[in-house]
C-alpha cells in the first residue's frame, strides 16, 4: 500500500461555476516525450474480449492513444503533426473500432491505445470476481462454478452531472496546464492530469464525456452553488508592485496548501495499490485500487508514471459508499477464504449480520438458497 502524489505539478487557484468547482494543474516543464491523443469512436458501445467466451461490454466515448519517444526527444501528439499541402483535403484515416482485444493495446511501436477510466472501472468490476476458492457449503453452485458473473456497477457521464458542461465550457484555462481536478459541491469527483498543455487543451472538453459516480450525480442535482476562492491582501502591507506581486504569490500558496492538505486529501492521503498494466516507453501504464476503507474517500484509477515517481497521466473516478462497502466485503470475504464464519470472526460480527451484509450488496446471490431462507426467517422472530 502506498499513498498517490501529484509529483511535478503545482496547484493554481479554483473556478468555480454553480456547484461545480475546477482546481488547475500547472506543470513548470511540460513532458515532451510523451504525449495523449483522443480517439473518437464511430459507436458508443464497445466491446472488448478478455478470454475465452467473455466479454467486457461498455459505453466507449473515446480511447486515449499514447505515443513517446525511445530516445527522449520531443514527441507531437498524433493529428498535429506537419501534412503535405497537396493532402490537406484529404481527412486522416480513421477505422471504425467496435471489438478491442485488450483495455491497453499496442497499436504501433511507440503507440498505446487504452480506453480512459476503463482499466481502473475493469479492476474494481474483476475484484475477487472469481468468487470462492474453496467450495465452503454456504456457497450456491453458481458462486462456485461461476464466482460474481454478472457483475453490474452503474455509472453516470458528465453530461448528466448538472453544471459540469458549462463549467467546461466558461473554464480559462492557464499557461502550463496540465491536468485539473474536478469537484461537485466541494466533493471530489475526479481527476485528470496529463503529460502536456497542448494535450490538456485538446482533451479538456473530454471530461464531460467521462464517467462519474452515483454520488457526484446526486451532489450535482441537490447541492447549490459552492464559494469561489477570494484573495485577501491588507493594502497595508504593500508599498510597492514588488510587494503587491509577493503578496499575490503567497496567497496563492496558501491556497495550494490548503487545497492539497484538506480538499483533496482523501485522494492524495489514500493507501493504493498499484497493479502493472504495459509499458509506455520509459513510463508504465498502472491501475490504482483503494483500501476500501468505510467513511472516507475511495478513488479507483489509473496512471502513467516513469521510475523517478514523475506523474505524466492521472485519471479517477470516486466511488460511492455503496461501492465502497461491496468492495470492502468482498476484500474482507477473499482475505478470509470466503469462509463465513472466518470473515465474521475477523469483522467482529455474527454470522447472521454477515449474511445480511452480503445480501443488502446485492450479492445474497452466492449464497444457497436454503441459508438464505433460514436466516431470513430468524430475522422475522
Amino acid at each position: 500500500m502506498t499513498d498517490l502524489s501529484l509529483n511535478g505539478l503545482a496547484t493554481r487557484p479554483s473556478q468555480v461555476w454553480g456547484g461545480v468547482r475546477l482546481v488547475p494543474l500547472v506543470r513548470d516543464e511540460p513532458i515532451e516525450d510523451l504525449r495523449l491523443d483522443a480517439q473518437v469512436y464511430d459507436a458508443d458501445v464497445g466491446v472488448v474480449a478478455v478470454g475465452p467466451r467473455i466479454a467486457y461490454c461498455s459505453y466507449i466515448p473515446h480511447g486515449f492513444v499514447a505515443t513517446w519517444a525511445d530516445d527522449g526527444t520531443p514527441a507531437a501528439a498524433y493529428g498535429t503533426q506537419l501534412r503535405n499541402p497537396a493532402d490537406r483535403d484529404r481527412a486522416p484515416a480513421r477505422m471504425p473500432l467496435r471489438f478491442h482485444h485488450r483495455m491497453a493495446r499496442r497499436v504501433d511501436k511507440n503507440r498505446l491505445r487504452f480506453l480512459p477510466l476503463h482499466l481502473a472501472l475493469e479492476g474494481y468490476l474483476a475484484l475477487h470476481f472469481g468468487g470462492p476458492e474453496i467450495a465452503w457449503e454456504e456457497w450456491s453452485q453458481q458462486a462456485i462454478r461461476r464466482g460474481l458473473s454478472p457483475r453490474v456497477e452503474e455509472a453516470y457521464t458528465g453530461a448528466a452531472v448538472r453544471g459540469l458542461a458549462d463549467a467546461l465550457r466558461v473554464f480559462e484555462i492557464h499557461p502550463g496546464q496540465c491536468g485539473v481536478l474536478v469537484y461537485v459541491a466541494d466533493a471530489l469527483a475526479a481527476a485528470f492530469v496529463v503529460p502536456h498543455p497542448d494535450d490538456y487543451r485538446a482533451l479538456h472538453s473530454t471530461l464531460v464525456h467521462d464517467l462519474y459516480g452515483e454520488l457526484i450525480y446526486h451532489y450535482a442535482m441537490l447541492g447549490g452553488p459552492v464559494p469561489a476562492f477570494k484573495a485577501r491582501i491588507a493594502d497595508t502591507t504593500v508599498r510597492s508592485l514588488a510587494d503587491l506581486r509577493a503578496a499575490a504569490a503567497a496567497q496563492r500558496d496558501e491556497w495550494a496548501t490548503f487545497h492539497d492538505e484538506v480538499m483533496a486529501g482523501g485522494l492524495l492521503s489514500g493507501d493504493y495499490t498499484y497493479e502493472y498494466v504495459q509499458e509506455v516507453g520509459p513510463y508504465r501504464l498502472s491501475r490504482l485500487m483503494p483500501s476500501f476503507e468505510r467513511q472516507r474517500d475511495n478513488h479507483i484509477g489509473e496512471l502513467i508514471d516513469d521510475d523517478a515517481g514523475r506523474l505524466a497521466y492521472l485519471k479517477t473516478f470516486r466511488l460511492s459508499e455503496n461501492q465502497v462497502r461491496r468492495g470492502h466485503l468482498l476484500t474482507r470475504l477473499a482475505a478470509g477464504d470466503w469462509r463465513l464464519s472466518t470473515t465474521a470472526a475477523a469483522m467482529g460480527v455474527t454470522e447472521f449480520e454477515l449474511v445480511r451484509r452480503i445480501e443488502a450488496a446485492g450479492f445474497g446471490y452466492l449464497l444457497r438458497q436454503d441459508l438464505r431462507d433460514h436466516y431470513r426467517a430468524r430475522a422475522r422472530r
